[in-house]
């Protein structure tokens, strides 16, 4: 049966963030499932074209708050189940490809309908629990964020399909904008559910097939967004649940003669060694890749002497300790100028004693635990050194008994390229640097050099001279770049995310362009009527 018509999707609207005020039915539910899920004992398989596979080899995920409470026993992939992937996007692809894009587009709207409504507290739970964010922080991204992802996405890819050639007389032009040939494989990270579910569903709405490795310490979330997508009618095989040991799934899939596209998020590293290998494989691929990344960031707040010390005080606060500091684009290191500086660290202070640290179930919770040991111990290096080479002006201890905890850090310097204003930590630690009022444009300058990441970063200023100048200075440092605001919370479809230099490819996740790195166009040109004679007639006899 054919159907004729234009279908349009809805326009999309920002989804709005539940308040979990005390007595709000939302609270209420979402306290109830986080108890349910505290309380069971899950076991994640490997998911290839839709078959459940138990390998055997398992490994546990546990609360990073509770680091004895496990919840999930999850199966980690064989080589051969590596190889079977492949072969199951293979196969899936060839219907899927040619599906009508509408079709497509309709799994993805209604699983973002599904977790507008009864699949929206399993995801805050599973992210609350399993990667120790506070509620608040969950609500914004793995129900508001993921949901804004699957509705924009659907939209940018009508307006990228319905972008088509003029045509001149007696010719037809169009566009035909193919999936890539071959797999796409996502690599997500811990720190972002929305970004779990947003990195393999972007290159399937395009039409492709997909390999998703998602993060060990954020394997409760993602598993449940597998099961939203198949619940909202996915295919078996278009995208395949492959956890497992990063370095072995990941030569495998890069050897293959069919990997077409990676989208990534994670470290700069990591993603640098991808790309290299990559290049070494470039001959034995049937196209060349799509490379696309969000890596790291060092990500910075800049206040001018015209700033209101509060708003800067407050921006370190939020921008820093929420979720831990571990969101890319924390605030890290922030530069303040000598006579501001005496107000905003005393209210900074005064707000970090304040902050309450512990389980997340309690909605009293500022903070939670970073992710994991490894986290734990990284961070507390850096506040090893900070204690030795530099000025611990508030917190600096780390717990990690029952929970993996780190308080919220404010360091001061006087060594502007002292190494935690220049390396990314990713945990509640900022370093200030407090610099000579007249010294304003040498800093902004200072700024743009010292790291090589640029994700994001902010200035405070009421002087509109200043902030232009920054704006200036700064172009190249930040992708997301913000004017009397932290640097972190960007809004899909408002501040399209991603850095360049070592923070990634800048392809701007939920935006049209992350979606054009996903289609490979092609020309078709229709003549009308053809000519019927080989000659033109400049050639007409005098």
């Amino acid at each position: 049966m054919s159907i004729a018509g234009i279908t349009r999707v809805p326009p999309p609207v920002n989804e709005p963030n539940l308040g979990y005020l005390p007595g709000s039915p939302e609270r209420a539910e979402l306290k109830a499932r986080l108890k349910a899920m505290a309380d069971e004992r899950i076991d994640i398989p490997v998911i290839i074209g839709g078959r459940e596979i138990r390998t055997g080899r398992t490994h546990q995920a546990v609360m990073p708050h509770n680091h004895q409470h496990v919840l999930a026993d999850w199966h980690a992939a064989e080589p051969e189940h590596v190889s079977e992937a492949i072969g199951a996007a293979k196969k899936a692809s060839c219907e899927w490809a040619r599906w009508r894009w509408e079709d497509r587009a309709a799994i993805f709207l209604r699983a973002a309908e599904l977790l507008t409504t009864t699949w929206r507290q399993t995801l805050n739970a599973a992210t609350m629990l399993g990667q120790s964010k506070t509620v608040f922080q969950a609500e914004i991204d793995s129900a508001s964020e993921l949901i804004d992802f699957l509705r924009f996405n659907a939209w940018f890819a009508q307006e990228l399909y319905a972008e088509q050639p003029i045509s001149s007389h007696g010719v037809a032009n169009r566009t035909d904008y193919r999936p890539l040939e071959g797999f796409v494989y996502a690599v997500t990270p811990f720190n972002f559910t929305a970004i779990g579910g947003n990195l393999p569903t972007a290159p399937a709405l395009m039409g492709n097939t997909v390999i998703w490795k998602p993060a060990s310490s954020a394997m409760l979330s993602g598993y449940y967004i597998l099961r939203l997508l198949e619940r909202a009618g996915l295919p078996p095989g278009v995208i395949n649940f492959v956890p497992g040991d990063a370095v072995q799934i990941t030569n495998t899939l890069l050897d293959s003669p069919d990997f077409a596209g990676i989208h990534f998020t994670g470290s700069t590293a990591v993603f640098n060694s991808m790309w290299k290998k990559i290049g070494e494989n470039a001959g034995r691929y049937r196209s060349y890749p799509r490379i696309v990344g969000e890596t790291g960031g060092k990500d910075f707040i800049v206040a001018h002497p015209s700033a209101d010390a509060q708003e800067v005080a407050v921006a370190i606060v939020r921008g820093g300790f929420e979720y831990q500091g571990q969101k890319c684009s924390a605030a890290s290191r922030v530069y303040i100028p000598e006579s501001l500086w005496p107000e905003v660290r005393d209210r900074a202070v005064a707000m970090m004693r304040e902050i309450k640290m512990g389980d997340v179930t309690d909605f009293r919770t500022f903070m939670g635990a970073v992710i994991d040991n490894k986290s734990f111990d990284k961070i507390s290096s850096y506040l090893d050194d900070a204690k030795k080479n530099a000025k611990v002006i508030q917190g600096g201890a780390a717990k990690g008994d029952t929970g993996y905890f780190i308080e919220p850090t404010l360091i001061e310097t006087k060594d502007a390229a002292y190494r935690l204003l220049c390396e990314e930590i990713f945990g509640p630690v900022v370093t200030a640097y407090v610099y000579d009022d007249a010294a304003w444009s040498d800093t902004l300058r200072t700024i743009d050099r010292t790291s090589p990441y640029a994700l994001t970063g902010s200035v405070f200023a009421t002087d509109r001279g200043a902030i232009l100048e920054a704006t200036d200075t700064l172009r190249n440092a930040a992708g997301n770049f913000y004017i009397n605001d932290k640097p972190t919370g960007a809004v899909v479809g408002q501040q399209p995310f991603g850095g360049a230099r070592a923070s990634g490819t800048n392809d701007k996740a939920g935006s049209k362009l992350n979606l054009v790195r996903w289609v490979s166009a092609r020309t078709i040109k229709e003549t009308l009527s053809p000519p019927r004679d080989y000659r033109y007639p400049y050639m007409s006899e005098e």
